[in-house]
């Protein structure tokens, strides 16, 4: 039986385990990036490991998400990692050299080598047949040390493209599709696997654009071949000599197949407020706009661009449309002020935002209050814009030109005949933003640079042998992180200080949450389906973990967060009978007896809720490191264990 892509890429990499489908498998790490919303406590658990020198192949450190420096502290941020990278033996990509997605795509990733990012949208290397993981930060300084990234095995999924896109019908609309069928928790466990004819119709930064979003699907990652246009991409990259061909074996066995005919495809949109809310404009309609943001780590290639460009050249944004245009990376900057194309966009009243994740990430260009707001990125969860009751709706760089013309959502297939946008056969190559590290011998003289906004990670403990605590929260299903702990210009430049930041946690839930753990000193979570999705932000473990959070227990979890909160020492169980998450209530106090000897033991984990007196079962299927690392007080006491071994 032959292999899939994934499944070759693990075998390569793989340090221990087996592949099958459910059980714990550890992978070799070639490569990792981090960006500094997630990277400065990422360096923190690093230094906390004690390794003087990566032993990755390339590390990349990028300056993307806290650009917007009202104070301090992002700016001592930026500089302490900037210094962390030297000492250590990690590449730095200073502020303005672009998003860490668009550039690691252009300038770093290899087709078949691993990479795991401190980033939910990591899997964005999948464009190029890289096997791409979003990751906490603790679980990358592992990685960055020389250490292994455990994964439980997936299930595989091979999207079947036949056919080819029509005019205007953009790849965004080929993951907005594959959403639509599979939902926001229909690629939890699984990697998204596309192959067929029609991928022989996309471009790169049209394949990274699909992978990019593969996250909204809860999927362990997503990737693509790669073929003949990987290779055209990289040698115009000037590093053809990175390129190997990846196929799948003709005989490999999928899980679950899914066909898409691309042919079939027309312009749709994500409807507020979740990426799985998928309708075709004509189901919308004209629908007043407000706003328009174009870019983000999903659509701000050079291609994507152009296309923009093209479709304003010569005329005028609506005057009730605020239209913002945020390259990917400096190198697409850079090519469209030579071109012309920059003079277009700002002719037309685009505002150009630097070379970041700004309006996506809550950094700037929130709409005004109930705005409707056309957006290329990869979320529209309630309240991430900056604005509460922001109807933010997720679209391709087609349809938000188009709209931003008219004032009213557009299909822009109205437009005429669509622009023809040829990829470069060689691009603008200045690297002169990314800086090398310090030398071996060197590193020593190098001094770490912190400020006082840095504060250490939170203290952690063995896990108690029981467990007793009041629920100190219920929420229902698809809880984000972006719900457990917000982003936005107020609240990012906090990533570095878990105290501060903690006062935010859970506050789009309920405002008192963190007063009410502080008061009770410990507690219990109780939460639905999907608990977890979204970013790949490890504060949303570390926070409740400050707060004294011991326990999440829900109806299941997203991949990554599960994960974060088990590198943190929180245990998140799941309910046997989801049922019983009905009769817990906020307030009542829970008790997880024996928890330690259970877990040792493998002995069934029983929830007793002493207020109503009614005892449930739990499971936690966790493994014999999980298991270990939760007795330890989480991964970094564990690693610190196994190091002094």
């Amino acid at each position: 039986m032959g292999l899939t892509l994934a499944q070759k890429c693990i075998r390569d990499h793989l340090v221990c385990g087996e592949m099958t489908v459910g059980s714990e498998i550890g992978l070799k790490i070639d490569q990792t990036l981090t960006q500094d919303a997630t990277g400065t406590m990422a360096y923190l658990e690093f230094e906390a490991i004690g390794v003087p020198r990566v032993k990755t192949e390339r590390s990349v450190a990028y300056i993307d998400h806290n650009s917007l420096q009202t104070g301090f502290e992002n700016a001592d941020d930026h500089r302490y990692i900037q210094s962390v990278c030297k000492k250590h033996g990690i590449y730095f990509s200073r502020p303005g050299n672009g998003i860490c997605h668009q550039v690691h795509l252009e300038r770093f990733g290899i087709p078949g080598k691993t990479l795991i990012g401190s980033d939910s949208h990591t899997p964005t290397g999948g464009g190029i047949g890289m096997l791409a993981f979003g990751a906490g930060g603790l679980d990358v300084a592992v990685a960055m040390g020389g250490g292994t990234y455990y994964i439980t095995m997936p299930k595989m999924v091979r999207v079947n493209l036949t056919g080819k896109l029509s005019d205007w019908v953009a790849a965004k609309d080929v993951i907005l599709e594959v959403l639509r069928r599979m939902s926001v928790k229909g690629g939890v466990g699984k990697i998204i696997e596309y192959g067929g004819e029609g991928v022989k119709t996309l471009s790169v930064p049209e394949r990274a654009t699909i992978t990019n979003m593969g996250a909204e699907l809860g999927a362990s990652t997503s990737i693509f071949p790669s073929d003949e246009i990987t290779r055209a991409f990289m040698e115009a990259q000037g590093r053809g000599e990175d390129w190997v061909a990846l196929q799948p074996d003709e005989d490999a066995v999928y899980d679950e197949v899914i066909d898409i005919d691309l042919s079939a495809l027309v312009p749709m949109a994500a409807c507020p407020h979740s990426p799985d809310a998928v309708k075709t404009l004509e189901e919308i309609g004209s629908i007043k706009v407000d706003q328009c943001c174009i870019g983000s780590c999903t659509n701000s290639s050079l291609s994507d661009m152009l296309k923009v460009a093209a479709i304003l050249k010569g005329k005028t944004v609506h005057p009730d449309v605020s239209l913002s245009i945020a390259p990917g990376s400096k190198q697409v900057y850079n090519m469209l002020a030579q071109n012309g194309a920059l003079s277009d966009l700002i002719a037309a009243g685009a505002r150009i935002l630097e070379c970041a994740c700004g309006p996506c990430i809550g950094m700037g260009q929130s709409p005004n209050s109930a705005g409707v707001s056309l957006r290329t990125f990869n979320r529209n969860f309630e309240g991430r814009s900056g604005t509460k009751d922001g109807q933010v709706y997720l679209v391709s760089p087609e349809v938000a030109a188009a709209s931003a013309l008219t004032g009213v959502l557009t299909d822009p297939r109205t437009l005429g005949k669509a622009p023809t946008i040829e990829m470069p056969t060689q691009f603008l190559i200045n690297d002169n933003m990314v800086l090398a590290p310090a030398a071996e011998e060197d590193m020593d003289d190098v001094e770490i640079l912190r400020g006082p906004n840095i504060k250490p990670f939170p203290q952690t403990a063995p896990l108690d042998e029981t467990i007793e605590a009041d629920v100190m929260l219920k929420v229902g299903d698809n809880i984000t992180t972006d719900h457990i702990m917000p982003a936005g210009a107020k609240i990012l430049p906090l990533r570095s200080n878990i105290p501060a930041i903690s006062e935010h946690c859970f506050t789009r839930c309920d405002e008192e949450f963190p007063a009410r753990c502080k008061a009770a000193g410990k507690g219990i979570i109780i939460g639905g389906v999907n608990y977890g999705q979204g970013s790949s932000r490890e504060h949303a473990a570390l926070a409740p973990l400050y707060l004294g959070i011991k326990a999440v227990i829900v109806k299941s979890f997203a991949r990554i967060h599960v994960a974060n909160l088990i590198n943190a020492g929180i245990v998140p169980l799941t309910f046997e009978n989801e049922a019983d998450y009905d009769s817990i209530s906020l307030g009542d106090t829970l008790c997880l007896p024996s928890l330690r000897e259970k877990l040792v033991n493998g002995d069934p984990i029983v929830l007793e809720n002493k207020t109503t007196g009614k005892t449930m079962k739990l499971c936690g299927g966790f493994s014999e490191r999980q298991v270990a690392m939760l007795l330890a007080g989480g991964l970094l006491d564990y690693t610190r264990e196994q190091n002094k071994n």
